[in-house]
């Protein structure tokens, strides 16, 4: 038996939009022996951490801390789902580990599906500060509870690849401490689990498992965790082709999570072949979700340009599922940048009521 056959979806969670509401009703009804609450947002909505496990080898995570990026929800609760489906899977890893889950720690942001809280802070850049209310309860909790590991479990934009063609359907970060980007040994023991990810979804995942940019932020969370002793280890879900609800990358990320967990049961601080994490490589800045190729606009001079589009992820209340708005991103020369999807409008007419595109706002324009 293994963790991918055994993969189960959570059903009481099928779209990419999680309601805090419904999550905390189901965390209640589901989950009341093993969770807590732990604090709550600047609008009062409960945080809750779940404790699971009996092992010596003690591991903080937590979701959510942009409210718009759900798959590590998602990801935690399709695991609890495939554990259900894979009883003797739980209790080997569960022997070994005690992992204390910190259930979307910016409820505020996740319920309006938007990266920052509902004071507009980026609580991954609250580090110092503590300007938020939800922040200082994951530092303090990540400061006193004795943990081995931490994973900072996070989502990237379709914008990355791994190599110009394929996208970054999942990536990792052993975040630096500095400046140098200096290998301390709290980093090896990040990388070496990051390389046992790498090494057993290599081939489950070819050519869509990457890794983030080591560039030291002075604010962040994962970064200073790591610069105060814990192993951080950054987790980004991402594109995968034609899945912008993010349904192949939800049990991608389930799989990481759950082989993340292994990896640290394993190795116990150890940092064996941490060096393999250099094989994985770097993400890649090159797509956009769309480029309209050789567009003539009705302009009174020859003009022939590329129009690139991304999708802007909206919530409207009271839906179950979030809408995608076409944005103009780029107008110009696109030709160093490929989109997930291309149209060439070579001999095609540019209707618009402007007679060109604008920067940053919503596509209102036809070809035809």
């Amino acid at each position: 038996m293994n963790f991918v056959s055994s993969y189960q979806k959570n059903p009481n969670f099928p779209n990419r939009y999680i309601s805090p509401l419904r999550l905390e009703k189901f965390l209640r009804e589901n989950l009341s022996d093993s969770i807590s609450e732990v604090g709550a947002s600047s609008l009062g909505k409960s945080i809750y951490m779940m404790s699971m496990g009996t092992g010596s080898i003690k591991v903080l995570a937590w979701s959510q801390m942009h409210g718009n990026e759900s798959n590590a929800t998602h990801a935690m609760l399709d695991m609890l789902e495939t554990f259900k489906h894979a009883p003797l899977l739980k209790k080997e890893l569960f022997s070994k580990i005690t992992l204390d889950f910190i259930f979307m720690l910016n409820p505020d942001g996740s319920e309006k599906w938007e990266r920052r809280n509902a004071m507009e802070i980026d609580m991954n850049r609250d580090f110092h500060k503590l300007s938020s209310k939800e922040f200082p309860v994951l530092k303090k909790i990540a400061q006193t509870g004795g943990y081995m590991y931490g994973l900072n479990l996070h989502e990237q934009r379709t914008i990355f690849t791994t190599d110009g063609t394929h996208p970054a359907t999942l990536s990792f970060l052993a975040p630096s401490v500095n400046f140098e980007r200096e290998l301390t040994e709290t980093r090896k023991k990040a990388m070496a689990v990051i390389a046992k990810i790498f090494e057993r979804m290599k081939d489950l995942l070819p050519s869509q498992i990457g890794r983030y940019s080591d560039e030291f932020y002075p604010t962040s969370a994962g970064d200073n965790f790591t610069k105060m002793g814990l192993p951080t280890i950054l987790y980004e879900g991402g594109h995968f082709a034609d899945d912008y609800l993010r349904v192949e990358s939800r049990k991608y990320y389930t799989v990481a999570l759950y082989e993340g967990l292994k990896a640290i049961s394993e190795l116990s601080g150890d940092t064996l072949d941490y060096d393999q994490y250099f094989q994985i490589p770097e993400n890649k800045e090159s797509h956009y979700d769309l480029i309209y190729r050789n567009v003539s606009l009705n302009t009174d001079f020859e003009c022939i340009l590329d129009i690139a589009v991304q999708y802007r992820e909206v919530y409207r209340e009271g839906e179950d599922e979030i809408s995608f708005v076409p944005i103009v991103a780029e107008v110009g020369d696109c030709g160093r940048k490929k989109g997930w999807k291309e149209i060439d409008c070579t001999g095609k007419v540019f209707k618009s009521d402007s007679k060109y595109p604008k920067i940053d706002e919503e596509v209102k324009f036809e070809i035809i």
